[in-house]
């Protein structure tokens, strides 16, 4: 069995080789062992000094996101025959030794992606109180989404079989860690997590989570779309059905004020708003039922990029 392990990295030179020469070089059941550097950009010494650690290195001319880097990891695992891709941050903040337990249910099959939990006791130290909470908003979001209970859904310490990576078909480049979970779960995959350590640095900044406003309508605009993409009669029924019965509310309003007064005035008006909701939830409730339909034309095209891929990469 195959493994890479990828670590995104931007402008790390002062941990880079420490993190590369801490990585596992034998696991048990595992033939082989090789590390890939993804430089998403870096105006330092990351690539070099990756190379010199004898990492594979795939470089990108320019800061391109987490999730840009993340398809580039998916794409050299894909393309070199790896069986399980593991991803884990090049600033050290996780153990490497726990990169065994992290793919062991992969080897035994017992799980298709294997999320690393940070939060199985809590907040970490150092870890805000305020990202925390975003944290814990998010994993209860995704869960409700993909209908499986999550804790910590932000985690990029995570590992994924070769099935797992055929069938990723993601987009989001500012990050990829909600979307892989979600597209995984619908496509009918295991995805188990297991408890992790993790340290933070009081002194470090989060490179993804800079700005924590940004942080939050980036990712929010991530979920929205795969709601879209995975339950679009949930999205636009409810918000159909609300504006239908808001109309019907103004309808019901005003046939019992006739039938108790003989009359319309002075409420005439509230007829024409409660038609205007009832149409337009109509016309939403009929948006709801055309994207149902390509919801099932894209199911069908995921199947046939699997297959592909499949040709491609397995033959």
């Amino acid at each position: 069995m195959k493994l890479l392990i990828y670590l995104p990295a931007l402008d790390e030179e002062s941990n880079i080789v420490n993190v590369i020469n801490n990585l596992p070089k034998k696991i048990p059941h595992v033939s082989e062992i090789n590390y890939l550097v993804v430089d998403d950009g870096s105006i330092d010494k990351t690539a070099a000094l990756a190379r010199s650690s004898r990492a594979q290195v795939v470089s990108h001319a320019r800061n391109r996101g987490v999730g840009a880097a993340f398809h580039s990891g998916v794409q050299y695992a894909l393309e070199n025959g790896a069986d399980i891709l593991v991803g884990i941050d090049a600033d050290g903040q996780f153990d490497p030794d726990e990169i065994q337990t992290l793919i062991e249910p992969i080897i035994t099959d017992k799980a298709d992606m294997v999320i690393g939990n940070r939060f199985t006791r809590g907040r970490p130290k150092y870890m805000s109180q305020i990202k925390y909470w975003g944290n814990m908003i998010i994993a209860s979001l995704v869960s409700f989404i993909g209908g499986q209970k999550m804790q910590d859904v932000s985690c990029g310490f995570r590992s994924y079989n070769r099935e797992a990576l055929l069938r990723l078909n993601i987009f989001g480049k500012f990050t990829y860690t909600h979307e892989t979970i979600l597209s995984l779960i619908y496509q009918e995959l295991r995805v188990i997590e297991l408890a992790i350590k993790v340290r933070y640095y009081p002194e470090r900044k989060s490179r993804v989570a800079k700005s924590l406003f940004r942080y939050a309508m980036q990712t929010g605009k991530i979920i929205f779309r795969i709601m879209l993409d995975y339950k679009p009669l949930m999205v636009f029924g409810v918000f159909g059905g609300a504006m239908l019965a808001i109309g019907m509310g103004f309808e019901i309003f005003l046939l019992v004020y006739y039938v108790i007064f003989s009359k319309f005035t002075p409420y005439k008006s509230v007829g024409f708003i409660g038609l205007g909701f009832g149409i337009f939830g109509l016309l939403v409730l009929l948006i709801a039922l055309v994207a149902d339909m390509l919801n099932r034309i894209r199911v069908n095209q995921n199947q046939q990029l699997y297959e592909l891929k499949k040709m491609r990469y397995d033959s």
